[in-house]
C-alpha cells in the first residue's frame, strides 16, 4: 500500500504548510524519524502545551509520509479521545492529500483505549490462547457481584470477624494484577485493615479466576492480563509485533506496570514506539498508575529514547505559570522543564486566608458572582478540591444562594439500574454461562428469586441448547404469568436476529417491568431510547456490548449530568477529574496541610510527591485567575477520643515561604465587611419558637 507523497514542489510546499502552525519543539516531535520506523521517542508535554495537537500531527505526518494506517496502533485513555484524535488526523492530512485523506484515515482502525484494543486482540487470538471467542466482559459492578458469589460459596461471608466487602476484595485483586505485585505488599501499603486475611483472599481470588473461566467471562483487568501473558509467549509476541509498524501512546504517565510490560514486549527495541505524557501530571497511583514508567522510559532500549520537551504553554498567564513552576520545581526527581508563555499578566495567583470553611464558601460564592457580572460565565469558572467531601459546605451555600452547579463524577449508563438490566439481558443471550447476568435478568421477572434463578441455570446446564433447557424449567407458580415471555425473548435473542432490532425487542419486553420497578419510568425510558440510538452505530451485538462496557457514555437520568433548567452553571470537581480541563478562573479550596497533601498521604515520599503533582495539576487548569483558599480552622465531628472540636490548619507545605513571592497573599472578608458586622446587634432578642408552634394551630 503505497501512500507516500509524490515528489513535486507543489506537494512539498503543502507538506510544509500543514506543519507551519507548530512550534519548533512540536515540529521536532512530529518529524522524528521523518515518517520512517524510527528509534523510540518520548515527548514530555507540559500542561497546556498542545500535546493532543502534536500527537495528531505526528500520526497524520506518518500517513502523509507513506505509513499504512492499518499498521498504526494508537492508544488513548478514553474512546472519546481516540475518536477526536482520528478526526484531527483526517483534518490535518486533508490539507496535503485532499479527499484521499478520509479514505486513508478510515484505515486507522487500531485507535482506542488499552482495554478496547486488548479485547479486540484477545478475540483475534482466542483459539490460540485457549479462550472461547464468545467471551463476555464484566464491568466493575458485575465483577464485584461475581466476587461476592464466590465469596459466599467459600463461606467467607460468614466469618466470625467481618471479611472485606465485595468491592474491597475486587479493588485488592485489581491493584495486585495491575501493579504486578504480590498480595502481601499490596495489603500492607494500600489495604492495611485487610492484612490479616491474606491467605483467605488468595483462596478467594483463585476461585474467582476459576469461576470466570467456567462462565467464559473476562473482567477489565483480564483484558490487560491476558494480553500481557499473550505477549510473554515468544511466537505470539512476534506475530503481534509484526502487525504494527508504529505504536503511539497518549498519557503515558498514567499507565500501570502491566500496560508498560505490554508495550515493551511489543517493541523490545523501541523502534516505531512513541509515548507522550508529563511526569508532573502523574496523579493516578490509586489506579495503580506508575510514574516510573515515564521516568525510566528512555533507558529501556539498546539505543536510549530521544526526549523532546514541550514547554510552551498556550493556556495560562505567565504569573500563573511562574507560581506553578515554583511548586513543581521542588520535586526531587522529574524531567526538567519550566513552562513559559507569551500571555503576560501582572495579576499573580492569590492565596486567600479565610477564618473557616463557612467563610471559604462565602468567598467562593461572592467571587464567582462578581466574575459573572464582569462577563465570566459560571461555566468558565471551576472550584477544585482534593477529596469529594471537601466541597460539602460550599454545596450547601451554593444551594442556599440558588447558584446552579454541577459536580463532576455523575453516574454513567452502565451504573444506572435500568440500563444495567437491558445490557444484562443481551449479555446473558450472548453468553448463557454468564452467571451474574443470568441472576440479574431472571430476578427482573416477578416471582423469580435467587433459588429459582439458580435452578433455571442448572436446567440450562443440563441441556445442549440453553434456550431449550430454559423452556424445560418449571417456574414457580407466582412467576407463571411473566416467565413464558422471558423464555420466548431469550430464544429469539439466541437465534441472532437483526441488530439493533434485538435491543428494541429487549426494551419492549422490559418496559412493563420498568414501570413496575421505578417511579421515574419515563425519564429512564428516555435512556433506553438513547441506548437504541447508540446501538445503531454498531455492526453487531458483540461489538456493542464490548465497547459500551469498556467506555460507557453519560446517562441522562440518575442525577448524572448538568442541571437541565439552567443554561449556565458553576463547575465543582475533584482535581483528579479536572485533569485535561481548563477554566478562566479556578478556585482551589482547602489549600492547607491535611487536605493537600491529604493527611493519609504523608507517610511515604512517593505519596507525598504525588500530592505535590496534584496541586500542580490544579494550578495549571487556570487561564487568567487562580485562587488558593486556606481556611484557618476546621470543625471536626465525632472523634472518639476528643469529640467535636475545632482544629487549626496551616498553608500547604508545597508553598513554602521561599516561593511565596510568586503569590499575592490576602485575607477575606476585608476589614470593612467582617462577620461581626453582619451578625445581629447586641440586645436584640427574637423568640421564634412560639411563632413556629402556632403555624399549625
Amino acid at each position: 500500500m503505497n501512500l507516500a507523497l509524490h515528489d513535486s514542489p507543489q506537494l512539498a510546499t503543502l507538506a510544509d504548510d500543514y506543519l507551519a502552525s507548530l512550534n519548533a519543539e512540536q515540529r521536532a516531535a512530529v518529524e522524528h524519524g521523518d515518517g520512517g520506523i524510527a528509534a523510540p521517542l518520548l515527548v514530555i508535554a507540559g500542561a497546556g502545551s498542545g500535546k493532543t495537537n502534536t500527537l495528531a500531527h505526528r500520526v497524520a505526518h506518518l500517513i502523509v509520509r507513506g505509513a499504512d494506517p492499518r499498521r498504526i496502533l494508537l492508544m488513548t485513555f478514553s474512546r472519546r479521545a481516540a475518536t477526536e484524535m482520528k478526526s484531527r488526523v483526517e483534518r490535518i492530512a486533508a490539507r496535503v492529500m485532499g479527499d484521499k485523506a478520509a479514505t486513508l484515515t478510515e484505515g486507522l482502525t487500531w485507535a482506542g483505549t488499552f482495554h478496547a484494543v486488548g479485547a479486540r486482540l484477545l478475540r483475534d487470538y482466542a483459539l490460540e490462547i485457549g479462550l472461547d471467542p464468545a467471551f463476555t466482559i464484566h464491568d466493575r459492578e458485575d465483577s464485584a457481584d461475581l466476587m461476592n458469589l464466590v465469596r459466599h460459596d467459600l463461606g467467607l461471608s460468614k466469618t466470625e470477624s467481618r471479611f472485606p466487602a465485595k468491592r474491597t476484595c475486587l479493588a485488592i485483586y485489581s491493584r495486585a494484577v495491575n501493579a504486578q505485585a504480590e498480595l502481601e505488599p499490596v495489603l500492607a501499603k494500600s489495604f492495611p485493615w485487610c492484612a490479616g486475611w491474606a491467605e483467605e483472599l488468595k483462596q478467594l481470588f483463585a476461585a474467582y479466576v476459576d469461576t470466570k473461566q467456567a462462565q467464559n467471562v473476562l473482567d477489565y483487568d483480564d483484558l490487560l492480563l491476558w494480553w500481557a501473558h499473550m505477549c510473554a509467549e515468544p511466537a505470539i509476541a512476534e506475530h503481534l509485533a509484526a502487525r504494527f509498524d508504529h505504536i503511539l501512546v497518549d498519557e503515558y504517565q498514567d499507565t500501570n506496570r502491566l500496560q508498560a510490560s505490554i508495550l515493551l514486549a511489543l517493541k523490545p527495541d523501541g523502534c516505531g514506539l512513541t509515548v507522550v505524557g508529563d511526569d508532573a501530571q502523574s496523579i493516578y497511583s490509586f489506579r495503580a498508575a506508575e510514574v516510573r514508567n515515564i521516568l525510566d522510559f528512555p533507558g529501556h532500549f539498546p539505543i536510549p529514547a530521544q526526549v523532546v520537551t514541550l514547554d510552551r504553554n498556550y493556556r495560562s498567564t505567565d504569573a500563573i505559570l511562574d507560581a506553578a513552576n515554583a511548586v513543581i520545581g521542588q520535586a526531587p526527581e522529574r524531567f526538567t522543564k519550566n513552562l513559559w508563555t507569551d500571555r503576560r499578566s501582572a495579576e499573580k495567583p492569590k492565596i486567600v486566608t479565610v477564618r473557616d470553611e463557612v467563610e471559604q464558601a462565602n468567598f467562593v460564592c461572592e467571587s464567582v458572582l462578581e466574575a459573572r457580572e464582569e462577563g465570566v460565565a459560571l461555566k468558565q469558572q471551576s472550584v477544585l478540591f482534593r477529596a469529594s467531601h471537601h466541597s460539602a459546605p460550599l454545596e450547601i451555600e451554593l444551594t442556599r444562594r440558588n447558584i446552579p452547579f454541577v459536580k463532576f463524577g455523575g453516574l454513567k449508563f452502565l451504573d444506572s439500574a435500568h440500563v444495567k438490566d437491558i445490557l444484562a439481558v443481551l449479555r446473558f443471550a450472548e453468553n448463557p454461562k454468564d452467571r451474574v447476568a443470568a441472576f440479574r435478568v431472571m430476578q427482573i421477572v416477578p416471582g423469580i428469586g435467587p433459588s429459582a434463578a439458580a435452578s433455571a441455570m442448572e436446567a440450562m446446564a443440563r441441556s445442549l441448547d440453553p434456550a431449550l433447557g430454559l423452556q424445560f424449567f418449571r417456574a414457580p407458580a407466582r412467576a407463571q404469568v411473566d416467565w413464558p415471555g422471558f423464555v420466548d425473548l431469550f430464544a429469539a435473542l439466541r437465534s441472532r436476529g437483526a441488530w439493533p432490532a434485538d435491543l428494541e425487542q429487549v426494551r419492549l419486553w422490559y418496559e412493563p417491568h420498568l414501570e413496575r420497578i421505578h417511579e421515574d419510568a419515563p425519564t429512564r425510558r428516555a435512556d433506553l431510547l438513547q441506548l437504541e440510538q447508540i446501538a445503531s452505530g454498531y455492526a453487531s451485538r458483540e461489538r456493542f456490548l464490548t465497547d459500551l462496557t469498556l467506555d460507557p457514555p453519560d446517562a441522562t437520568s440518575d442525577e448524572a449530568g448538568p442541571p437541565h433548567l439552567d443554561e449556565d452553571y458553576l463547575i465543582l470537581s475533584t482535581i483528579h477529574s479536572a485533569k485535561g480541563q481548563e477554566w478562566t478562573k479556578v478556585f482551589v479550596v482547602n489549600g492547607v496541610d491535611g487536605c493537600i497533601p491529604i493527611d493519609l498521604a504523608v507517610g511515604e515520599r512517593d505519596e507525598l510527591e504525588e500530592e505535590r503533582r496534584l496541586l500542580y495539576v490544579a494550578m495549571t487548569r487556570a487561564k487568567d485567575g487562580l485562587y488558593l483558599i486556606t481556611p484557618q480552622r476546621f470543625f471536626v465531628h465525632g472523634q472518639a477520643s476528643r469529640g467535636d472540636r475545632h482544629v487549626y490548619a496551616s498553608r500547604t507545605r508545597f508553598i513554602p515561604d521561599d516561593i511565596l513571592d510568586r503569590f499575592t497573599p490576602t485575607s477575606w472578608p476585608p476589614p470593612s465587611a467582617t462577620t461581626r458586622d453582619r451578625a445581629p446587634q447586641p440586645g436584640i432578642r427574637v423568640d421564634l419558637k412560639a411563632k413556629m408552634r402556632g403555624m399549625w394551630r
